[in-house]
């Protein structure tokens, strides 16, 4: 699909139909960083892990939430820890990405590369590695 702006530019919209993933700019977020501790993401420790990479503060009840909905729509699941006494015997609900939350951020990466690689005056060097 092509598209004109008003200045005359031609911007080709190819393979961005993004349907089943609908991923807010927050439950990314979250998303990336629960992939980054690959099993060991919790609720405290991603909301510390969002502060210290985005520099975005963030209260625990928006991190849980964002974790329910990921989780709701298949894109992590969770399993409990093991008690420990430094916790009083509490457990701790461990998240992890699943294989559609995997293909959830790759889709979202590549129409960002897509869309970015598209606007005039900007690189188009965009290296993920």
């Amino acid at each position: 699909m092509m598209y004109l702006c008003p200045a005359g530019h031609r911007y080709i919209f190819q393979n961005l139909n993004m349907k089943g993933i609908h991923l807010g700019e927050f439950e990314e977020l979250v998303l990336l960083i629960v992939a980054i501790l690959n099993g060991e993401a919790y609720g405290v420790k991603v909301m510390g892990d969002l502060k210290d990479q985005s520099g975005r503060s963030v209260n625990i009840s928006a991190v849980h939430a964002a974790l329910r909905r990921l989780e709701k729509k298949g894109f992590v699941k969770s399993d409990w820890s093991e008690a420990t006494t430094e916790r009083g015997g509490r457990r701790k609900r461990l998240f992890s990405i699943t294989a559609e939350g995997k293909k959830a951020l790759e889709q979202v990466r590549d129409t960002r590369i897509k869309l970015w690689s598209q606007i005039p005056g900007f690189s188009s060097n965009l290296s993920f590695s």
